[in-house]
Formats: C-alpha cells, sequence, structure tokens
C-alpha cells in the first residue's frame, strides 16, 4: 500500500528526536509499490528535491525538509534459500535491522551476530556498509535489489558492483539520490561457522572455548552496545557521530611516539584505523554539555540531544570537536551522520 502525507512530522522518524517536518512523506510496503511512488516522483513531486529515509538513526534534521521523503516499509524476510552449508535471505529493505539478526540468530545462521543491536533497517546496511567489532555488510551480503529512478526499472547490484569500502558504497556517490534499496540478499552459514571475536571486548568470549554459540556472541554484542550507547528514546542521538580515521602508518607511528595507548587497529592494506572515540575522550570532550546537546558521558563518540535541540546545535558542537582534534593530532574527523 501507498501512503502520501504534506506536511509530515519527522522527529519520531530520526533517532536524534528533532523536531522536523517534511513539505511531502511517501511511504510504501509492497515491493510492486515502487512504480507508483517512481510516477508520483516523476509527475506530482517532480520539481521537488528528494531524500531516501531509512530507519533515521544516520540523519541529522538541520530545518524542515523542503521536498519529498521517500521511505520503504517493506518489513518480512521475502526468501530463504538453503544449500547444506549455508543459507541464502532475501530481507525487505523497511526491515529493523536488529530484528533480522536475531532472527539470524535463533535460526543458528552465521555471520551477522557481529552486527547485533546496531539501530536502523536493512537497507541502510549496504549504504552505509555498516559495520562492527571486526565485521561489515559487505562481508555478507550477496545482493542488492534497487529501483533505479532514471531508468524506471528494478536493478540487482552483486556484492563487487556496490564498491563498497569502510562506512562507503556505491550508494554515496554515482548513486546518491537516484536510486531506492527494496531488498538486500545476505548470504550467512549454517554451520562450522567462523565466530570474529578477535576484537577488543569480544575476546573475552574465549573462555567460551568450543562451546561458543552464535546466540552468545550477539547477547555479549548487546551488553557492550548497551553499557556505552544511550538508548535513543531515552536520550536523543545517531550512534556513532564520527568515522573511525584510517590513516597512514608512518602518521601514526609519529602519534604513538606521544601516545602510546592511542587505539589503533592495522589493517590489511598497511593503513591503521584509529579510534575517534579515544580522539574525542583524549581531548577531554566526553561528558561535555552545550546547551540542549552534548556528548555522551559513556562514550565520546556519541553526540546527544538531551531534549529539544535543533539539528544545527547538533552540527555547531561537532565542528568545534572536528577543530579540536585537527588542531591536537592533525587528524580532521569526518562525520558518518548525514546532514540535512
Amino acid at each position: 500500500m501507498l501512503y502520501i502525507e504534506k506536511d509530515y512530522p519527522l522527529k519520531s522518524l530520526n533517532t536524534f528526536g528533532v523536531v522536523a517536518k517534511a513539505k511531502h512523506y511517501v511511504s510504501f510496503d509492497a515491493m510492486e509499490d515502487v512504480e507508483k511512488v517512481s510516477d508520483l516522483l516523476e509527475t506530482t513531486f517532480a520539481a521537488e528535491k528528494r531524500f531516501v529515509l531509512g530507519g533515521g538513526s544516520n540523519v541529522l534534521f538541520t530545518d524542515d525538509f523542503d521536498g519529498v521523503v521517500i521511505q520503504s516499509r517493506i518489513d518480512n524476510i521475502i526468501s530463504e534459500t538453503q544449500t547444506d552449508s549455508d543459507v541464502l535471505v532475501e530481507v525487505g529493505s523497511g526491515m529493523e535491522w536488529d530484528a533480522f539478526v536475531a532472527y539470524c540468530v535463533s535460526k543458528n545462521w552465521g555471520g551477522v551476530e557481529n552486527l547485533s543491536h546496531i539501530p536502523g533497517v536493512v537497507g541502510a546496511s549496504p549504504v552505509q556498509n555498516i559495520g562492527a567489532y571486526g565485521v561489515e555488510a559487505k562481508d555478507i551480503i550477496q545482493e542488492v535489489c534497487l529501483w533505479d529512478f532514471e531508468q524506471g526499472e528494478v536493478v540487482v547490484l552483486k556484492n563487487e558492483d556496490c564498491r563498497f569500502g569502510y562506512r562507503d558504497s556505491i550508494f554515496k556517490h554515482e548513486y546518491k539520490g537516484k536510486v531506492l534499496v527494496l531488498s538486500v540478499s545476505y548470504r550467512l552459514t549454517r554451520k562450522d561457522h567462523t565466530m570474529n571475536i578477535g576484537y577488543g571486548a569480544l575476546k573475552d568470549l574465549e573462555q567460551h572455548g568450543d562451546a561458543l554459540t552464535l546466540q552468545h556472541v550477539r547477547d555479549h554484542v548487546v551488553a557492550i552496545r548497551e553499557s556505552k550507547l544511550p538508548d535513543p528514546e531515552v536520550i536523543g542521538n545517531g550512534g556513532s557521530f564520527f568515522k573511525n580515521p584510517v590513516l597512514e602508518k608512518s602518521f601514526v607511528d609519529v602519534l604513538l611516539v606521544d601516545y602510546p595507548d592511542m587505539v589503533v587497529y592495522p589493517l590489511p592494506d598497511g593503513k591503521v584505523k584509529v579510534a575517534a572515540g579515544w580522539l574525542i575522550d583524549q581531548a577531554g570532550w566526553k561528558g561535555y554539555k552545550e546547551g540542549l546537546v552534548g556528548v555522551h558521558d559513556k562514550q565520546a563518540l556519541v553526540l546527544v540531544n538531551y531534549g529539544g535541540a535543533k539539528g544545527e546545535e547538533v552540527v555547531s558542537l561537532s565542528q568545534k570537536i572536528i577543530r579540536d582534534i585537527q588542531q591536537k593530532f592533525g587528524i580532521v574527523l569526518e562525520p558518518e551522520v548525514i546532514f540535512l
């Protein structure tokens, strides 16, 4: 079914809880409705700018959106194709991400458990190439089914066509604003799972030995995230606000002389990922509050809305942090969150 609204409030559709509204809002809950959406964009809303909204966990509205916001509400498991060793599962783009992860773990399908408790919806996983604890969406995505507005047809991209990078994909570049994700297909293991527990706090799971299960990993990840990250239902936030900067090893080696405790992760290509949260914490920003916005007191990577803040106030705070980190460490932080 297709839903069309005017002057639609967006506060409940963004996890920052920022008050904003869309000039027009269009949502749909079935694959076959996408052609109707496309027709609307070519006729009724042809002159308006557009934005495809996922779960609202990675977007910050700095003002009302003077255009049409489109949202998929296709929230079901579309198909499951199993072999003896793995399963290919196609999921509607509007399904809540963590609900999908919980479903997979309950089926004993491996590969997605490290990505537990990440806010948002399935459709955002290839766009953002979401990742946590040594695993990224690109590791399990097989195909992405999307609607191409310019061609007016359904297009299926293979993993290698998505040009995945660190929190990056083709959907942020050539396809930005030109496509709408309808479903995502993931290939997961049904047995002989290789569980990734070598990342930080997950090493505690080694105590389980051969008895380690996918549910152990999921429960541990959920517990860690709940202990560090504020609940958007209680305090508005978008999760990790900044990307972890990826830098040349020679540059990081120099910094390590002055900051031997700096949290770093060597990458296969020889570069080094530096924990942005450590940089922000080291610079004294953790727990900082300015008016109605601030930096979370348990995780410096999270900027929060204590209630009633405008999006531009969050942006202003982020810019101050960026300038300070650049001055102290010579590193330019890049927001993960999209500003609108």
